[in-house]
């Protein structure tokens, strides 16, 4: 069946790990006799969690793309992860979708991942509904986690569906759209019936439908206008009126489900179908000619020119690399050829696919609006952006989140690292949150990602896939070497052995610079002590001095060499002479200008409960961190640090250690800074051992 614009949903299922996203996912493409099994992700059978890393933790690691229809509607769902690990993962699917679907654990509510999806999608202004799911379970409360919601997400939280007899006898919920009592089948169907609402429930309902009636009313100025004079909406205008708020985001349902037994998804299925806005229904996208810059807007017409956008890469055995993307504008269909206006270079479509997890299905074309996959893309990876040659066009490139943990990677076995080095490539084209670094002045390859999880998830993969062994080891950490003085010296380089020998004479000053202030070079030779030809050859003879390290065999930074005599021999000088004599003279110079060792230090984001903030601030400070502030965010904490790089390794798992998994960080780059001279002194030490060894 070929479905138009219109007839598309696309939904994104985000929220705080555990909160039954997979589960609910399973329950729609069951309810949709999308599949025949109700799978369950105990025993490892769900449509959507198919990857043997998910079957054996029993969590989402990757997003899956699913599908079903409904009520003559296609039904795109991008189940994604909830452990903060795979941030990364929500992020590239919130840039396919038009509705974000945020999914609540009826038990403990709003949770860290819930106020950090719902930020993501509120900084892309997207819409949203909510599910508070669990509802079969014991100490589940709907009024409690409703609550929440409105408290600590936004006011314009309002309920579609409310649940009257919560826990383990759970079965039925009012539907305050239809003014009913759906009663739910115990048989895993997901099937329902429609009840008149019981009497001690019909103030509530009445009341809440009213409030639906005005939020509808008020979402179009003509509606409004009709319900203020007659003080009533027909079903058609009442429909188009909540329609045009939940696409604004002027209203935020919430509706009720019970995912491990199937009961809500049916009902969640007619809602979306009913309610929820097609790619036509919101904002259209921005993009813009490679070329000139100039904006072009993109507003889903098939009959437009072909733009889609990766927002996925994986590879397979026995398939290749699959991309996942979104088609904004055209169709698109195999066998013809498009731009990747990123990398100016052209791609033939391949066979096209709709997915449900690992099961494809090809299908010959795919309209704007839609969701579909690709096999075989030779340069287009995650982000791009694929157009028409003669009309290119470049969308918002994928932001993804800056790493959080860094690691090095070591080979198990000699020779194999060109073949890490490839893989881990590969990797990091399936999944940007993840980097990876060949760090030449450390010597080390460098991995970073989201959290400890997602780095061994990284070197599991890379044994599947490339079949290399490696192991993780603590990252070296690029300390710098500077000075706090200044000092004159003379570096004087005399050889005799018999034939030419050789001969460089210079006499330098040094000086400290600025934090930051780089290296600066001055040339003061007056009356030909020494020839200009030779000039460069000092330079170079520092410069390799600086790279090489004087005191502990770090990079020196931010130092002045002033140049200003010297002394030369007609036969016997030469660049490799003066080369020689500048590079003593440096390092003779540094040694007797108080040489000290700089830091990496970061600047640390720490987003956490209240109840936790003690004993983080106490663990900042025993990290050496600098508290720059603190500041309230919704239900959490805000603390803001400078922590040097060498106090942040595996942070991200001691502060969810420290925080019952609630709390969460995010850091950058901030500059270098002094080390205390106690942990100086024990770096030089190491570093003189390891040079003897």
């Amino acid at each position: 069946m070929e479905f138009k614009t219109e007839n598309i949903r696309n939904i994104a299922l985000i929220g705080h790990g555990d909160s039954g996203k997979t589960t609910l996912a399973e329950g729609i493409l069951f309810a949709a006799k999308e599949s025949k099994r109700f799978g369950s992700v105990d025993d490892g059978s769900t449509i959507s969690d198919y990857n043997p890393d998910e079957i054996e933790r029993k969590i989402s690691i990757n997003s899956s793309l699913l599908h079903c229809e409904w009520n003559n509607n296609k039904i795109n769902i991008v189940d994604t992860p909830g452990y903060m690990d795979f941030t990364g993962e929500v992020i590239g699917a919130l840039h396919a979708v038009e509705l974000g679907v945020l999914v609540v654990n009826a038990v403990s509510g709003v949770e860290v991942g819930t106020e950090i999806v719902w930020g993501y999608c509120k900084q892309k202004n997207m819409p949203r509904i909510i599910i508070i799911n669990k509802l079969d379970k014991e100490h589940a409360n709907f009024q409690k986690i409703f609550d929440q919601l409105k408290n600590q997400l936004s006011k314009k939280v309002i309920p579609v569906q409310f649940s009257i007899n919560e826990g383990v006898a759970f079965e039925s919920i009012i539907d305050v759209v239809n003014m009913k009592m759906l009663k739910f089948s115990k048989d895993q169907s997901g099937n329902f019936t429609e009840n008149e609402i019981p009497a001690e429930h019909k103030d509530r309902a009445e009341s809440l439908h009213q409030e639906l009636k005005e939020i509808s009313a008020e979402s179009d100025d003509e509606l409004l206008e009709k319900y203020l004079e007659e003080g009533e909406l027909t079903n058609d205008e009442f429909k188009k009126g909540l329609r045009s708020a939940i696409a604004s985001g002027e209203a935020y349902p919430v509706l009720c489900t019970a995912a491990e037994q199937n009961m809500g998804s049916k009902s969640f299925l007619g809602f979306l179908s009913d309610y929820c806005p097609s790619p036509k229904n919101v904002e259209a996208v921005i993009g813009k000619h490679p070329g000139t810059g100039k904006e072009v807007t993109l507003d889903y017409d098939s009959g437009g020119p072909c733009v889609v956008q990766v927002f996925k890469t994986i590879s397979e055995q026995h398939v290749g690399e699959l991309s996942f993307f979104k088609c904004f504008s055209g169709i698109i269909k195999p066998g013809i050829e498009l731009m990747n206006t990123n990398k100016e270079q052209v791609e033939r479509i391949g066979q096209l696919y709709t997915m449900n997890g690992h099961s494809r299905k090809e299908i010959a074309h795919i309209e704007a609006g839609d969701i579909g996959a690709v096999v075989k893309l030779k340069n287009t990876h995650t982000g791009d952006t694929l157009s028409e040659k003669s009309n290119p066009m470049e969308l918002q490139s994928i932001e993804f989140p800056s790493p959080v943990i860094r690691s090095a990677v070591v080979a198990k076995v000699k020779g194999d690292e060109e073949k890490i080095s490839a893989g881990l490539q590969i990797l990091h084209e399936e999944d940007p949150s993840f980097m990876v670094n060949i760090d030449g002045e450390l010597k080390q390859i460098i991995i970073s990602g989201q959290g400890e999880m997602h780095l061994d998830i990284v070197v599991k993969r890379l044994k599947h896939k490339m079949g290399v062994d490696v192991v993780l080891e603590d990252p070296h950490i690029p300390y710098r070497e500077t000075i706090r003085s200044s000092v004159k010296m003379q570096g004087k380089y005399k050889k005799q052995s018999g034939g030419r020998g050789q001969y460089g004479d210079a006499w330098i000053e040094i000086k400290p610079q600025s934090r930051g202030g780089g290296f600066e070079f001055e040339n003061k030779i007056v009356g030909g002590s020494i020839p200009t030809k030779y000039i460069p050859a000092v330079e170079k003879g520092i410069v390799e001095a600086m790279v090489r390290g004087v005191w502990a065999g770090f990079m020196v930074v931010d130092v002045k060499v002033t140049l200003y005599d010297g002394s030369f021999h007609n036969v016997d000088s030469s660049d490799m002479a003066f080369k020689i004599a500048g590079s003593m003279a440096f390092k003779k110079a540094f040694m007797e200008a108080k040489p000290v060792l700089l830091e990496p230090i970061y600047e640390v984001e720490v987003m956490v409960p209240e109840e936790f903030m003690g004993d983080v601030m106490g663990d900042l400070s025993g990290r050496r961190g600098k508290i720059q502030g603190m500041d309230s965010d919704g239900s959490m904490q805000r603390i803001k640090a400078l922590i040097p790089l060498a106090e942040l390794y595996k942070y991200s798992t001691s502060l969810r250690s420290i925080t019952s998994g609630r709390g969460m960080h995010r850091r950058k780059f901030s500059g270098y800074e002094q080390v205390p001279k106690e942990i100086a002194e024990k770096i030089v030490s190491k570093s003189s051992d390891d040079k003897e060894e």
